[in-house]
């Protein structure tokens, strides 16, 4: 269960997209983890995030990390994948694979990531349907929905306030004001919303947003903080100097000491346990 309360300390959910990128998260000590849409996208076909992954394949990620880890998982429903209806049956499949928290966006289809050019919007009142729709459908109320907006690249800061205002109005558990251009417009959010229920900051590197600390975001009123990609850019960044090298040394004799050998990886994943579990069954 993900607890993300006012004045009951702060969340930071590493972003992750798949089952080893959970697994390592966790035993790095991540109380939450994010599952990325994006990261999805960036992963498993090597494109952008504009609206080409389908609810299927998030839905069968989620369920692989749930399998494998025990801590809350923030999974990213992006539109909710169409309609209201949609919407019902998105939060039904994520539930019943162990969602912690699902986060529905208010941009038409197709969606693109947060921080590019080029949004559109469904209408304030679509939006509101769809929430209503996601709190109707949910089993348990520890579920979480959380309500983002993409509004302050369209429609500016106030018409980005003011529909979060309607998200709240609708029961959204946490509220997610998406891509604010400065400190300043992240604490006018912070002291409008701040005393009624969690806020989520988005820090994307190279981003809209300026990077802050999860320490700063708190000091300015946030609740909850998600760095989605910053793992596909890391091991994005690394791959790169692990394949050149490998490609012109011919070997990872040099690459040695970055990255983990046979032994390494199997003690990271749990082989050894698994076997023995396995061979309790014999």
């Amino acid at each position: 269960m993900l607890k993300v309360k006012l004045n009951e300390g702060f969340v930071l959910a590493p972003g992750i997209y798949d089952a080893i990128t959970g697994l390592i998260a966790a035993k790095a000590g991540a109380k939450a983890v994010y599952l990325s849409g994006a990261s999805i996208a960036y992963t498993r076909f090597g494109r952008s995030d504009i609206g080409l992954v389908s609810v299927s394949e998030v839905h069968d990620t989620l369920a692989a990390i749930t399998d494998r880890i025990d801590i809350p998982v923030i999974v990213d429903a992006d539109t909710g994948f169409g309609n209201a209806l949609n919407v019902q049956r998105t939060v039904r499949q994520f539930e019943r694979v162990g969602a912690s928290a699902i986060q529905l966006e208010d941009q038409s289809f197709p969606k693109r990531c947060g921080h590019l050019a080029g949004k559109t919007l469904v209408s304030e009142n679509e939006m509101v349907g769809k929430i209503k729709a996601a709190l109707d459908t949910r089993k348990n109320e520890n579920t979480l929905i959380v309500a983002r907006t993409d509004a302050r690249a369209i429609e500016g800061l106030d018409a980005a306030i003011n529909r979060a205002g309607a998200y709240r109005d609708a029961g959204a558990d946490i509220l997610f004001i998406e891509a604010p251009q400065s400190l300043e417009e992240m604490k006018n959010i912070t002291a409008t919303f701040g005393n009624e229920l969690p806020l989520l900051a988005n820090m994307v590197e190279g981003g809209k947003t300026p990077i802050a600390s999860a320490t700063e975001l708190e000091d300015i009123g946030y609740h909850l903080a998600i760095f989605p990609g910053g793992a596909v850019r890391a091991i994005a960044h690394h791959l790169s100097a692990y394949y050149s090298g490998l490609l012109r040394d011919g070997n990872n004799k040099k690459f040695s000491e970055k990255m983990y050998d046979f032994d390494g990886l199997n003690e990271v994943i749990g082989t050894k346990e698994l076997l023995a579990q396995g061979k309790k069954y014999e």
